[in-house]
């Protein structure tokens, strides 16, 4: 346990004095609690608030028993500190092909494996499928505009397209770039959504789902998720996430190529069927295409003011 004192029980102490609510101070208390539980792991232990997650990688009997390590420190941690895991929920998602889904323990419990886990909202299971988060995103979005539809009398689109972007579209968007849809099916499960929304707009009955969405400013669902994986690689581009971004994106070894000079080189990957969707390869040949205009800009801001002009023509 680390103990509040020196700097940061003034730290406290000043949170006190500005009134700081009660719940920012405990958590704050908290975090500093568990901020060692992770030293000495040999593998990646990752907390959110009072959830932990403890991965690795086992191709050998090492791996798994680094695992188990690590699940024996934790458990001594747990017993220094006065402190339980529920073990009830602790899980043990086994993902990859051929993956032998060793047994761990913690403490003297066997922990259970699970086929799929819910992590922080989004909906994971052994195969990396996200076939049912999609349906799941999309359930909770016909959720909400059923409420709307029942509850709201007016069709005006100042009523409706503000309620959709509030409350509808979170749902359908909420860590897309984790889970984003990789099946045609599951694209269109999505974007059924959003099209039974623009059609509660009176006035716009007679268009067909593109004519509304230009009638409106929209954009599909699918060139929204185009939009924030280029705005993401521009960033990354920039510099933005120098230490990640190097190790990202490979450039071509010529700096003579027509269109935008920070073209992409494209893997060739030999299980492209399963990597095509990773977010390196699925974003190089959409960023290639954009013009000098758009990629030469010295902001953020300016980037997406450009690239919302030529994402019309570019899918």
């Amino acid at each position: 346990m680390v103990n509040p004192t020196g700097k940061i029980k003034d730290g406290i102490a000043d949170l006190l004095k500005y009134s700081v609510p009660s719940r920012h101070i405990l958590t704050l208390l908290f975090n500093i609690f568990v901020s060692d539980m992770d030293s000495g792991t040999e593998c990646t232990l990752s907390k959110f608030a009072d959830n932990t997650k403890l991965c690795g990688a086992v191709d050998t009997l090492e791996g798994r028993d680094a695992i188990q390590k690590d699940l024996d420190r934790l458990e001594r941690w747990a017993h220094a500190n006065s402190m339980k895991f529920n073990k009830a929920t602790c899980k043990v998602l086994h993902v990859g092909r051929g993956n032998r889904k060793h047994d761990y323990w913690l403490g003297e419990e066997w922990i259970e494996s699970s086929p799929e886990e819910k992590d922080l909202g989004v909906l994971i299971d052994e195969k990396l499928n996200m076939s049912q988060q999609c349906a799941l995103a999309a359930q909770k979005a016909n959720h909400v505009l059923g409420c709307i539809k029942r509850g709201v009398t007016s069709r005006s689109r100042e009523v409706i397209l503000p309620l959709h972007s509030a409350l509808m579209r979170p749902h359908l968007e909420y860590c897309v770039q984790l889970w984003g849809p990789q099946y045609k099916r599951d694209m269109e499960l999505l974007e059924r959504v959003q099209r039974r929304a623009t059609e509660l707009i009176r006035g716009l009955e007679h268009l067909s789902y593109e004519g509304r969405l230009r009638e409106l400013g929209l954009f599909s669902l699918e060139k929204r998720r185009l939009q924030g994986d280029l705005i993401a690689a521009f960033q990354y581009l920039k510099g933005a996430y120098r230490k990640s971004g190097e190790r990202l994106f490979t450039r071509p070894c010529s700096d003579r190529t027509r269109g935008n000079r920070l073209k992409l080189k494209k893997c060739r990957l030999r299980l492209e069927i399963f990597r095509k969707k990773f977010f390196t390869v699925r974003v190089v040949r959409h960023w290639n295409r954009l013009p000098r205009e758009v990629v030469d800009v010295p902001s953020l801001e300016l980037f997406k003011t450009r690239l919302d002009e030529a994402l019309g023509n570019l899918v």
